[in-house]
């Protein structure tokens, strides 16, 4: 903030609540500039309202599925991001959940609170093992490999599935395979795609169907990759061991929710990338991505390079 403050006027909205479109619109008009949050939808219109003045759009956020980039670029308005800097935290954060779920810590832990904790015997609050298990990532990129080394330190079996032909790092034992094999032979399933059109929905009936009765499903990645009803009737009913997520639909979700009332799913409210060093430097990455484009230079980080040959 201070960085942008030194630089030039700035109209910030004060409220911890994000802003409404209306708000959006009544502030936008005559701004050579937005920085905006992942919980703000920026469309062609609210560009528009802007006026021609707009010269730039920076999220404060890795994907841009909040912002209306083709919108933008039929604009010549370049729009950045904050990528790569969240990588180990959200890996971190992937594995955390992982073996929470898998190991019903939170579970647990509340059962000590309510004074379920009797006394121990060999069958009580049975979880996974990770040891030998094999991990399943849906998407290979910077997370997706980050979370697989971290893997490779608890002897997982690693498999991953993505569009792309991908080349594991050395020293990192991964192996390819198509979805249908990840979601048969996974243990854990750790989603780490990008929110598009394919993706979308990406975890429904019919892929919850093909994992194991003993499969642990956890996303970190965007909420609408999972078919949250299909999800809560799979753990209601048992057909998958438990599910962690990081991420809902909508965001924050109701406390009335049908997944909230079930001990096998474990929710956080999208904290992913919550650490100190992450957020200050993806707090720099957004100031001087729209700095950069106020300057009316190439930003850092810019999602839609292509309107800079305009």
């Amino acid at each position: 903030m201070k960085l942008i403050q030194d630089f030039c006027d700035a109209d910030i909205w004060p409220d911890e609540l994000p802003p409404s479109r209306q708000a959006i619109l009544a502030h936008i008009g005559g701004m050579d500039g937005l920085l905006c949050l992942l919980t703000d939808q920026i469309d062609g219109g609210i560009m528009d309202a802007a006026g021609p003045e707009l010269k730039v759009i920076s999220s404060f956020s890795v994907g841009i599925d909040n912002v209306d980039v083709a919108a933008a670029s039929a604009r010549g308005i370049p729009v950045g991001n904050t990528p790569g800097v969240l990588t180990d935290a959200t890996a971190d954060m992937a594995f955390a959940l992982l073996l929470a779920a898998g190991r019903r810590i939170v579970e647990g832990a509340q059962g000590v609170r309510m004074g379920r904790w009797k006394t121990w015997g060999p069958a009580f609050m049975l979880g996974a093992d990770l040891a030998g298990a094999t991990l399943g990532i849906v998407g290979f990129g910077r997370i997706g490999r980050a979370v697989a080394r971290r893997a490779g330190g608890f002897g997982m079996r690693i498999i991953f599935s993505d569009p792309s032909q991908v080349i594991p790092e050395p020293g990192v034992n991964a192996t390819q395979v198509d979805l249908d094999t990840l979601l048969r032979e996974a243990d854990f399933i750790s989603l780490h795609t990008p929110l598009t059109d394919e993706t979308r929905g990406l975890i429904n009936a019919d892929t919850l169907g093909r994992m194991k009765p003993t499969a642990v499903l956890v996303n970190t990645s965007r909420g609408p990759v999972v078919d949250q009803q299909a999800l809560y009737e799979a753990l209601f009913s048992k057909r998958i061991f438990a599910a962690a997520l990081d991420v809902t639909v909508p965001e924050p979700l109701p406390v009335d929710h049908p997944l909230l009332t079930l001990e096998n799913c474990l929710i956080v409210p999208h904290i992913a990338s919550a650490s100190w060093r992450t957020r200050e430097r993806m707090s720099l990455m957004a100031a001087e991505n729209l700095i950069a484009g106020l300057k009316g230079e190439r930003l850092p980080n810019c999602v839609n390079p292509e309107v800079y040959k305009k």
